[in-house]
């Protein structure tokens, strides 16, 4: 998806020419505001040279409303400089849209159920968990802006052998007994040991508690234990085959590198198994996509899962499955291990103590899921402009105080006269914002949006360090770049679950 003001240069250029017209921002200003190197893939197609056909895009550049020139540049480069008009259309085109701004990307808009973080209920959720919360939301959110009904799940697995260890270990502190040598060691134990009734239902419920403080909402809770109830009747439902007095499930079929077994010889069916009641239950619930976010542990189960949708009589392609690396944190440069098991743990509650709700989701989306990252607390925790969710967030607020000054005073998208470049650069970097989140969107790659929202912010405080906003010949004009900023700031950030203040 491109801005309009844009998507209109690239219709005008390509009428003709037999190959699709992208316009880019030279690296260099002096190459123009503009330019394509359209002629160059045309060239085998037309079987011309590239400076001639480049030499027609011009001609019909130059002719198009909004371009003030058109030139040239080896091997078959066409560079354009825009008019000031156009840089008001392309301003009115935000002001116009407002919070819709860059949204509705989606050509075919979708059922979407995501299920993320579903981290077992035998501890608080870590810090691991909180990067699978981080993404996932915001996964969920690029979908929703772009159009798609979205659901996000939360499956907890509260019965198998972990669960019984953890009510194990529990016990044994209510008993004021150590807990069993790999049973679960944390302070936490203890805290639930002075508690009465069951321990995964109050662990349940302090993980919800933090996820509403992470501004992460769950739609829907499913139990291991409810799917357990129908699991019968789902594999009923799906062809498995006999061997070694176990059941088994073809995944090979589907691109597994082996089959799998459903239930095993003595009738105990497998982890595994209790996936296709699950996955049933998205089916039934109408979904057309299912996506899954899992760790990097996980690798294994993309085939699995797949598998299971080709058993069910659905297409493997509509199951996604996105694997996010691990999350190491340092402080004072050290780092800081992490383990639910042991005391040397850092929760996310604790992080979100230190640093906040804004600079954790910020620093957790900061780097594309299928990296692993680091995360320097020092940094995050701190409230200046080296810290980059504050200097954004600064900007959002800087603007805001702007135009509580400016009550009452017309603003206008139409220049008066020539922009300045600072000006030209921030009003591009606003009409980007439509491509770049509806490429986030379909790479599912949300750590484009603070790499973005950062640019943003620089080319706003440039603009403002070099130009006076009221009380300028051009201040209905600037008061209207302001207000299309502070829009974009705000969706940008909003789209990571970070708030855009308006006072700092």
């Amino acid at each position: 998806m491109t801005a309009k003001a844009i998507a209109r240069l690239e219709r005008g250029l390509a009428d003709g020419l037999g190959v699709p017209v992208e316009l880019e921002r030279p690296s260099n200003p002096e190459h123009g505001d503009y330019a394509t190197n359209a002629a160059l893939r045309a060239a085998p197609i037309r079987r011309m040279p590239p400076m001639e056909i480049a030499e027609e895009l011009r001609a019909v550049a130059s002719a198009l409303p909004g371009v003030k020139d058109a030139a040239v540049a080896p091997p078959g480069f066409v560079n354009l400089q825009l008019d000031p008009a156009w840089y008001g259309e392309a301003l009115a085109e935000v002001l116009d849209a407002g919070a819709g701004y860059g949204g509705g990307s989606a050509a075919e808009t979708e059922k979407v159920q995501v299920e993320f973080v579903s981290a077992n209920p035998t501890g608080p959720l870590t810090v691991a968990s909180a990067r699978n919360a981080a993404y996932g939301d915001s996964i969920a959110r690029l979908l929703e802006f772009a159009g798609h009904t979205v659901e996000r799940e939360f499956y907890v697995n509260d019965a198998g052998a972990q669960i019984d260890l953890f009510r194990q270990s529990v016990d044994a502190r209510r008993r004021g007994e150590e807990p069993p040598p790999d049973g679960y060691q944390g302070d936490y134990v203890g805290e639930l040991a002075a508690l009465d009734g069951d321990p995964v239902q109050e662990m349940e419920r302090r993980i919800r508690q933090t996820l509403e403080r992470f501004r992460v909402h769950m739609d829907l809770w499913v139990h291991q234990s409810e799917m357990e109830e129908v699991l019968d009747d789902a594999l009923a439902r799906i062809e498995l085959y006999e061997q070694d007095g176990a059941r088994w499930l073809k995944t090979t079929s589907w691109g597994d590198d082996k089959d799998r077994v459903v239930v095993r010889a003595d009738g105990r069916p497998t982890y595994f198994a209790v996936d296709v009641p699950h996955m049933r239950l998205k089916w039934d619930r109408g979904h057309e996509r299912l996506i899954y976010v899992l760790g990097a542990d996980h690798h294994g189960y993309i085939a699995r899962l797949k598998a299971i949708a080709g058993a069910l009589g659905h297409d493997p392609e509509a199951v996604e499955v996105l694997i996010y690396q691990l999350v190491h944190l340092t402080e004072g440069g050290e780092a800081r291990k992490v383990s639910k098991r042991r005391g040397d743990v850092v929760f996310l509650d604790e992080l979100l103590d230190e640093i906040g709700v804004d600079a954790a989701r910020w620093h957790l989306l900061s780097r594309s899921h299928d990296q692993a990252m680091e995360i320097d607390v020092d940094l995050a925790r701190e409230r200046t402009e080296k810290n980059p969710v504050y200097y954004v967030q600064y900007a959002h607020a800087r603007i805001a105080g702007i135009l509580r000054n400016a009550e009452g005073r017309p603003s206008s998208p139409e220049p008066l006269g020539a922009l300045a470049p600072a000006e030209r650069e921030l009003v591009k970097r606003l009409a980007e914002f439509p491509t770049v989140v509806a490429e986030a969107t379909e790479r599912r790659g949300p750590h484009a949006l603070p790499t973005y929202a950062i640019r943003v912010a620089d080319d706003f405080h440039r603009f403002y360090h070099d130009h006076r906003v009221l009380e300028s010949e051009e201040e209905a004009f600037r008061l209207a770049l302001c207000r299309a900023t502070a829009a974009v700031i705000a969706r940008t950030l909003d789209l990571m679950g970070v708030e855009a203040p308006e006072r700092m």
